[in-house]
Parts: C-alpha cells; sequence; structure tokens
C-alpha cells in the first residue's frame, strides 16, 4: 500500500462510505415526498381556455364563470374588441357539463379601413356550451371530449355592427398526461360555420376550421404554465366553400387554483403568420386580430 494511503486513513473512508445510504435515502424520500405534493387536477383550464382539456367536472358540481376574450390591432388604425360571457356551469354526471350565460361586448375602433368607427358596449347575446366525455382517461392514457355551442349575438363579434349572427361551434378537446401530476398536452379540432343577417335582406355565411397543440407544466402544486399554438382557416360559405384566409397564433398560458372553490385562467397570443387571399401583405387581419388574450375566473358552489 502506498505510504500516502495508510490503514488508518483507509479504515476512515470505509467509515464515511458507509454512512452514505441513510444519507441517499433521505434524498430519495425527499424527492419522492416532493412529489407526492403534486396531485391530479381538472385540465379543462390548465391550457389557458384558448385549448380547452378534457375534464367535465365532479357529478353534481356547480360554478359561476366570467370568462373574457379580447382581440387587439388591425393593419392600420386603433383596433379592440372584447367579449365577457357571463356563465352558470353544471355537471349533472361525471360524463357532461353544461353551460349557459348571456355576453357582454365593447369595442373601441378608429380609423380602420373597411370598418366604422365605434366607441361603444352593451349586452350582445347567449351562448351555451354542452360537453360530454368521448374517451375516458382511466381505459387510456389520453382523454377525448366533445363539445357543441351554440350562440347568438346581436352585435358583430369583429366590427360591432348591428346583426343578428348564429353559430355552431363543434369542438374535439383532447390530453394527455405526459409526466403524472405535472405535464400535460392538450390538443384541439374546431369547426364553426355561422350565419350573419344584416339589414332586411343581406345574408352572409363562413366557417372556420381550427387545430390546436398545447403543453401545460404544474410548477409548483396548483400553478401551472404552458405554451399554447392555434392555426385557423376561414371560409366564404358555411361548408368549407371558398378558402378566404389563414392565421397561425402562439403565445404562453397560466393556470392557477387559487383555492379548493376558486381558479384563474390565462392565455395571450399573437399571429405570427397568415395569409388573407387576395393582399400581398402578410397575416390575415381582416377576419383575424394581430393579438388575442384571455381570461377565465371561476367559483364553485
Amino acid at each position: 500500500m502506498p505510504t500516502w494511503f495508510s490503514s488508518a486513513k483507509l479504515r476512515c473512508l470505509l467509515t464515511c462510505l458507509a454512512a452514505l445510504p441513510p444519507t441517499a435515502g433521505g434524498v430519495s424520500a425527499a424527492i419522492a415526498q416532493d412529489a407526492g405534493a403534486f396531485h391530479e387536477i381538472e385540465t379543462k383550464y390548465i391550457f389557458g381556455n384558448f385549448t380547452v382539456g378534457s375534464s367535465t367536472g365532479i357529478e353534481g358540481e356547480k360554478a359561476i364563470e366570467a370568462e373574457s376574450v379580447a382581440s387587439f390591432g388591425k393593419r392600420s388604425g386603433q383596433y379592440a374588441a372584447g367579449q365577457t360571457t357571463f356563465e352558470f356551469e353544471y355537471t349533472p354526471t361525471q360524463y357532461i357539463q353544461i353551460e349557459f350565460g348571456p355576453t357582454v361586448s365593447y369595442y373601441n375602433i378608429r380609423n380602420v379601413p373597411g370598418f366604422d368607427d365605434r366607441s361603444m358596449g352593451g349586452v350582445s347575446g347567449f351562448e351555451a356550451n354542452i360537453r360530454s366525455v368521448l374517451i375516458d382517461r382511466g381505459q387510456t392514457p389520453f382523454a377525448v371530449t366533445v363539445a357543441l355551442e351554440p350562440e347568438w349575438h346581436n352585435l358583430d363579434e369583429t366590427t360591432g355592427e348591428t346583426v343578428s349572427n348564429y353559430s355552431l361551434e363543434a369542438r374535439i378537446e383532447g390530453d394527455a398526461e405526459i409526466i403524472k401530476n405535472r405535464l400535460y398536452y392538450g390538443f384541439n379540432l374546431l369547426y364553426e360555420p355561422e350565419t350573419t343577417f344584416s339589414g332586411l335582406s343581406d345574408v352572409e355565411s363562413e366557417s372556420t376550421f381550427g387545430v390546436s397543440s398545447a403543453l401545460a407544466f404544474q410548477i409548483v402544486p396548483n400553478v401551472v404554465v404552458g405554451a399554447d399554438l392555434w392555426y385557423y382557416r376561414h371560409y366564404d360559405g358555411a361548408f368549407f366553400n371558398s378558402f378566404a384566409g389563414d392565421a397561425l397564433y402562439i403565445g404562453p398560458s397560466f393556470f392557477w387554483n387559487i383555492a379548493p372553490k376558486v381558479l384563474v385562467s390565462a392565455a395571450w397570443q399573437a399571429q405570427v403568420a397568415g395569409h388573407e387571399v387576395g393582399v400581398a401583405a402578410p397575416l390575415d387581419l381582416t377576419e383575424f386580430s394581430r393579438q388575442r388574450a384571455r381570461l377565465l375566473l371561476e367559483f364553485e358552489f
């Protein structure tokens, strides 16, 4: 044995090594305890609510919600349009969820080509949403819910013009748990035909197709951050008759379960790519906005 490595030093090293397993075990236990702090969460709102998760809540659960959606920016001028829906939400069974309530809209439009200037707000319509579980997570690693959302508005959502607008938004809302109770992937498919009556005989039909992809990570218990990507195609005609333009949005999302019966969900997105038929400039800023934001508050009872 080398002179610098005496038997006394060897005994000391072996004693230290023997003491390591309990310490390592303590670290492992701490990690396991930390992982255990992350409990299962409902996925409906964790993606910021542009993308909707598959959860439908607990049977018998009731809630009231205030959900605001705002759009900002056109190709030129000043543009802001917002809509807030006040909804009552009820889950009669663990596989069905119903929501309904009135909408209030606000517009601030100045010097936007093709739009009348206006600064106004008021009650603008009524919406409902019926959601039904298609594939339950207990049977597969992913879950899927189908949703139908009939809407009626007496103010055009984009221009604020007085109209009578009817639409039916159909969605497939899916998500998968990538890391248990921590990392989630969400995806939506959307089809929305709508018909707008303005004046006595002016009728316009259009439709929108959309697909989304989102990630959400629970960074600390009950707080989730993520990113959401949406691609839309807009058509003249209710059944994809004539392509009019498309838009790609991307942005961050946030979810916080403030208390057992109180939550907030938010998202912001910017249009980063798109094209409008007949317009050389990039982006579609006729049917879509430069930026958009969403904020939802829910109170269960």
